[in-house]
């Protein structure tokens, strides 16, 4: 599962980038204005591509980042929403950024669900604990632990 969701993560990051920067700039370009003039300015997608790389690559801090962005996007999005819909006004921008902002809300609902579900495999504290005992299974093993290692490097 946590590979579906870094892959979600990377095809909205994008998709946001697209119909943010590229899509906008196309069309004024086309339309002979300014470059920047539809450019709507956001950089979340480059917090969804370390998000992304994270779950690809399990770290220490990957469920705190990936719980965190995901309450932050939620409720930014969910604010978000209330503004637009209680005075809407569909355009073509508009619409592109509200069907990104369903997907996002959409991913970031089932990654929370998916840590919430999984949360004793998954934490950070479980994950120090399995990178301990594997030390602790290679010094049993015959092969040098990591501390071993990088006591020979300081002599």
């Amino acid at each position: 599962m946590t590979r579906f969701l870094a892959h979600f993560l990377i095809i909205l990051a994008g998709w946001t980038v697209t119909i943010k920067y590229a899509f906008p700039v196309a069309f004024a370009l086309g339309e002979g204005a300014a470059i920047a003039s539809h450019i709507q300015w956001d950089f979340w997608w480059v917090v969804h591509l370390w998000l992304a790389w994270s779950l690809l690559h399990w770290q220490r801090y990957t469920h705190l980042l990936a719980a965190g962005v995901s309450i932050a996007e939620i409720i930014i999005i969910t604010v978000k929403f209330v503004l637009f819909l209680a005075s809407p006004t569909w355009n073509m921008w508009t619409t592109n950024w509200f069907i990104n902002k369903v997907f996002v809300l959409l991913c970031f609902c089932l990654l929370l669900a998916f840590l919430f579900v999984n949360r004793r495999h998954y934490s950070w504290r479980d994950w120090a604990g399995r990178r301990r005992q594997s030390v602790a299974d290679r010094s049993l093993s015959g092969r040098p632990s990591d501390d071993a290692i990088a006591g020979q490097r300081q002599t």
